[in-house]
């Protein structure tokens, strides 16, 4: 009899923050080229099949956990990490789906520095993905963790400055200070997803010495 195919959690894991890094790259580029938010509804189709893939991944990995004799690390950390890693994908889409839903008719120079702060935070997430399945043992590790956090304390300050931006050279356009306050609170939302990601990483590599 053939032996059975031990399912790879690593695999799956490098599989959704790949696809993080993708959708954030979509986003980037969706802001680089704007023209108005009607254009966006084919980006948005785009983001919603990579998020829509990230789910495909999730099913499976919940799928097997469940009947796994012999999982990596603990069960409950296994569906955390998918969670997680799964709530970057949505944050991202969430992001482009607002940037239509509120008509948005220009893309502040404030706002391409969020996008593309994102992106990096999930590169970021994507290259401690990939030394996470080596975490007892890697080197690297603990660094490329501790990179997510501090992409994420960047974002911090960003936001602070953005809103202040907003309020300081906007004051005369309630609307455009609330939509871009709202815009920006959820772009800022992706970074702590990714840093949230990051924490679950530290805490199964704690939990796993």
């Amino acid at each position: 009899m053939a032996k059975k195919h031990k399912y790879d959690y690593f695999d799956a894991y490098e599989e959704l923050s790949d696809l993080a890094v993708q959708e954030a790259s979509v986003l980037v580029r969706a802001m680089e080229n704007f023209t108005d938010a009607a254009a966006l509804r084919a980006v948005l189709d785009e983001a919603h099949a990579l998020e829509h893939a990230g789910d495909m991944i999730n099913h499976d990995i919940y799928k097997h956990v469940g009947n796994d004799f012999m999982p990596p690390f603990d069960r409950e950390d296994i569906v955390a990490l998918a969670g997680a890693l799964d709530e970057i994908l949505d944050e991202i889409e969430d992001v482009l789906q607002y940037f239509y839903m509120f008509d948005i008719h220009q893309i502040p120079e404030d706002a391409l520095r969020f996008a593309t702060l994102i992106r990096k935070s999930c590169k970021a997430v994507d290259a401690a993905m990939e030394d996470f399945r080596n975490f007892k043992k890697s080197k690297n590790f603990k660094q490329l963790v501790i990179q997510v956090s501090d992409n994420e304390e960047e974002a911090d300050a960003l936001y602070v400055e953005v809103i202040r931006n907003l309020h300081v050279n906007h004051a005369d356009e309630p609307m455009h200070v609330l939509k871009w306050s709202r815009l920006y609170a959820f772009m800022e939302s992706c970074c702590d997803a990714c840093e949230h990601t990051a924490d679950l990483m530290s805490t199964i590599l704690l939990k796993n010495m």
